[in-house]
């Protein structure tokens, strides 16, 4: 008998190493693919790699015998706990702080409050519809977390091909946008999981809106924190003069330390390795040594490059998964039907926020310049069309145990998330090049300027090191020519909060914890303290 589960375990032990085997070796091919596909930019890596995974599942499935289609069990540890957290964590640390803090405003109209009204307008057509449909036995907390799933975007098609040179205004805000709405339909979903909703009255509501404030501050303070101390450590003890791995391995696990506590306390963890990625940039990363900078620029970069495609394999093989599409095999129709009205609902509530929050953000600026143009608004209305993990891992975790369910209306809720990642993905994303070239088409003088450059431009993955000259906003646009009247606002601003925080910084929190223009402790040479710029 024992010798018979030695057996067993050994030989689950070898299938578990064929399918990670498996599993790497199309993560490859999603890579090499995705280089051959570079030059049309029809095709991201997002879609190749769901191209991949869907073919992949055919295969599994005809191997099986039509018993499973995909090599990993999905977990949500597995994308919550190690997957989203580099990718959240990469896009604060590249974000062009600059442009994102002079947009912050508009930032948070659409990422916080459009995210707030897109959940209200899906979770009323939910309740409204789905409830005449009969597709199951459906509580009011799973409409209103059907709000939360499908008000998450996934902007990566429209960041692909906008050039943050040509348009650095809409560059910021879909960018911009697209996290904090991540971290505000995060927030939003856990703070109904949290409540009683089968009751809902006003001080059920205050509480719900008071936890929801709550989640938001204190997890950006968290990621705030975090930021500093690693800055201050850093700057104190100054870890190159012995080893550079120490530091760079000190801000990865710094990073990763803040989201974990951030789960710890039943906090956002995606809002606070955001903010932790931000203020890591502006001051951690000028603390350490020059090849520290390249190291940690490049390290993060590739694991957050190499999570997004491993998601959307995994969401590839596992939209063929047999369990979930056998318990609704005998309505197919009402399946379709579900997933095109979620589909129109995601449509309405994505203009209903966009176009009026627009107009608002307008009214606030004083230059044209600053204005967010029809054309633009269409754009950033397209943008945030498409849904990715995050919808699919919210999905799961509401209407799957450990990836399965037997029950009719979660199976219907779970194929139908699938379908619309799917749809919006593949669809929308290979209309979003020819949409964008119709709607904003490059100018000449700035296409001759662009193609003048070398062949390997900088993005927004690998920004180029700087010897405290320039900053990264300054370099992303030096090219794009601008009316003096802004570039005087812009190098010279007088009454705005961009410029009162840099005096703020200059005077108080640059001396403690480092950042541009901050030269390291060397044996034999002076440490100055000389950063005036915000980068």
């Amino acid at each position: 008998m024992a010798t018979g589960i030695l057996n067993s375990v050994l030989g689950s032990d070898h299938s578990s190493v064929v399918s990670m085997n498996l599993f790497v070796a199309l993560l490859c091919g999603c890579i090499v693919i995705g280089h051959l596909l570079e030059e049309t930019r029809w095709m991201n890596e997002s879609i190749t790699a769901l191209a991949i995974g869907v073919c992949t599942g055919v295969v599994i499935l005809l191997t099986t015998g039509g018993k499973s289609s995909h090599l990993l069990v999905f977990s949500e540890d597995l994308f919550f706990i190690y997957l989203l957290p580099p990718i959240i964590f990469n896009a604060g640390f590249q974000v062009k702080k600059k442009q994102f803090f002079r947009n912050f405003m508009t930032i948070m109209l659409f990422g916080a409050v459009g995210t707030l009204i897109s959940f209200a307008i899906i979770s009323v057509g939910a309740i409204e519809i789905f409830k005449k449909m009969n597709i199951g036995n459906l509580q009011i907390g799973d409409y209103l977390a059907i709000g939360a799933i499908f008000s998450a975007t996934d902007s990566v098609c429209t960041l692909q091909v906008l050039n943050q040179d040509e348009t650095p205004l809409l560059y910021s805000l879909v960018f911009g946008e697209g996290v904090v709405n991540d971290a505000t339909s995060v927030v939003l979903f856990n703070a109904i999981q949290s409540f009683d909703l089968s009751h809902i009255n006003t001080t059920t509501a205050l509480q719900f809106v008071g936890n929801f404030l709550y989640l938001f501050i204190s997890s950006t303070l968290l990621g705030v924190l975090a930021g500093l101390l690693s800055a201050f450590i850093i700057k104190k003890l100054y870890f190159g003069r012995h080893s550079t791995d120490r530091e760079v391995a000190l801000m990865i696990l710094m990073a990763y330390l803040s989201y974990m506590l951030a789960e710890l306390f039943y906090l956002s963890g995606i809002l606070t390795v955001f903010f932790c990625g931000i203020v890591m940039s502006h001051y951690t990363w000028h603390n350490v040594t020059e090849s520290s900078r390249v190291t940690t620029k490049h390290a993060f970069a590739t694991l957050s490059f190499v999570a997004e495609i491993f998601i959307f394999l995994y969401v590839g093989m596992d939209a063929l998964d047999i369990e979930k599409w056998r318990v609704i095999s005998d309505t197919p129709g009402k399946s379709v039907g579900v997933s095109s009205i979620l589909l129109g609902l995601i449509l309405v509530g994505r203009a209903a926020f966009v176009f009026p929050l627009s107009f608002v953000s307008n009214l606030m600026k004083k230059t044209p310049y600053e204005k967010i143009g029809f054309k633009q608004q269409v754009t950033i209305w397209w943008a945030g069309l498409m849904r990715g993990a995050v919808s699919i891992a919210l999905a799961y975790n509401q209407f799957t145990s450990l990836g399965h369910t037997q029950l009719r209306g979660n199976a219907m809720m779970i194929t139908s998330t699938i379908t619309v990642v799917l749809f919006s993905t593949v669809v929308f994303g290979l209309m979003t090049k020819p949409l964008i070239r119709i709607l904003l088409p490059s100018p000449k003088h700035l296409t001759r300027m662009l193609s003048s450059e070398p062949s390997t431009p900088k993005s927004f993955i690998v920004p180029l090191l700087d010897n405290g000259q320039e900053s990264e906003a300054d370099q992303g646009n030096r090219n794009v020519l601008r009316p003096s009247s802004l570039r005087m606002l812009l190098t010279t601003p007088s009454h705005t909060v961009h410029y009162y925080w840099r005096k703020f910084d200059d005077a108080f929190m640059r001396p403690v914890f480092g950042g541009r223009g901050f030269v390291p402790f060397v044996p034999g040479s002076p440490t100055e303290q000389n950063g005036h710029q915000w980068q």
